[in-house]
């Protein structure tokens, strides 16, 4: 295991849901396979059902979950044990609508066979197509019957809040939350290393068999927090340092969002780097890695303090623990 820290790049992992299409490549310099329409990139996990792997540096070919076994005071810092690494990281090509969900708490995921992570997440918004909307929490009101009336009647949309996002926006989406994606969007999202979902709605589709996909009603509106109102976008927060603003701090993760260039790093804790739009640099102890539109890096908690430089027009996502 090394011990000196650099910054971690990973080969990401492709998927191809049915609302999928080619803006992975197009928009981000993804190598998705030259057919199919290719929906999610998962560019930083540490779960069950995936682990990514260094292609980089002295780590090159060792998964996440190794160098978390091996070395998590090294990668996390040593105020934060957990036996995963904690957060996932994974880009979205929304060309059809999501469907309506839910993820559960820690608590409810827990409890789970076999148990798994809550999902608290937010989402950065690349690209927004006019007219694309998304739902983010339910209308003032609603409560589990109506919900569940609606379900049954096909007419979920009618209790869904609906926002129509832009380039830039922020959308902070608790665990617990009705939720889903529409068409036309290029999201990066950071959340839990969770991948426990719940449907609750698919607007009524089928496939070229006349097949609908499952849902798991019970269990969502089980899961779902009908005490929370609708969800807005996140007001951007300013910092102590120019061209820093803070989107989200909670207690799962913070996610700030970097314009201008700045500094990162030398706090204890690892820091997740990825670059939505433009193109940046990294600089540390002599060295310096380009960061260019759709890479992501992350920073070990040893590293030493990383000069985040980017150009005019850039959006670099910094993402870390809370304290």
């Amino acid at each position: 295991m090394a011990n000196i820290p650099y910054p971690l790049r990973f080969k990401p992992l492709f998927r191809d849901y049915l609302w999928g299409g080619r803006n992975l490549a197009a928009r981000l310099n993804k190598s998705i396979p030259a057919e199919g329409s290719w929906a999610e990139s998962w560019d930083l996990v540490d779960h069950a059902d995936h682990e990514s792997e260094v292609t980089n540096g002295p780590l090159a070919g060792r998964r996440l979950g190794q160098i978390m076994r091996e070395s998590a005071n090294w990668l996390l810092g040593v105020d934060h044990a957990t036996e995963r690494f904690p957060l996932l990281l994974k880009y979205l090509d929304c060309q059809s609508v999501l469907s309506v969900q839910v993820h559960p708490s820690d608590d409810f995921a827990r409890r789970m066979n076999p148990p798994d992570l809550g999902k608290t997440e937010a989402w950065f918004i690349i690209d927004a197509a006019p007219n694309s909307v998304v739902y983010a929490g339910l209308r003032k009101g609603v409560n589990r019957e109506n919900l569940a009336d609606a379900i049954r009647l096909g007419i979920a949309e009618q209790c869904l809040h609906k926002i129509h996002p832009c380039a830039g926006d922020c959308l902070f989406i608790p665990a617990g939350t009705v939720h889903a994606l529409g068409a036309g969007l290029l999201v990066a999202e950071i959340q839990q290393a969770s991948n426990t979902t719940f449907r609750l709605f698919d607007w009524n589709r089928v496939d070229a068999q006349g097949k609908s996909r499952q849902l798991h009603v019970d269990q969502a509106l089980e899961t779902i927090d009908f005490s929370r109102g609708p969800f807005h976008i996140q007001a951007r927060q300013t910092t102590a340092q120019p061209g820093r603003f803070r989107l989200v701090d909670c207690d799962k993760f913070v996610m700030d969002l970097v314009t201008q260039p700045g500094s990162t790093g030398d706090d204890g804790r690892f820091h997740i780097l990825t670059v939505p739009t433009g193109k940046a640099e990294i600089r540390w102890d002599g060295n310096r890695e380009p960061l260019p539109v759709g890479d992501t890096v992350l920073l070990p908690a040893q590293m030493p303090q990383v000069r985040i430089e980017v150009e005019r027009g850039t959006t670099l996502l910094d993402m870390y623990l809370p304290n």
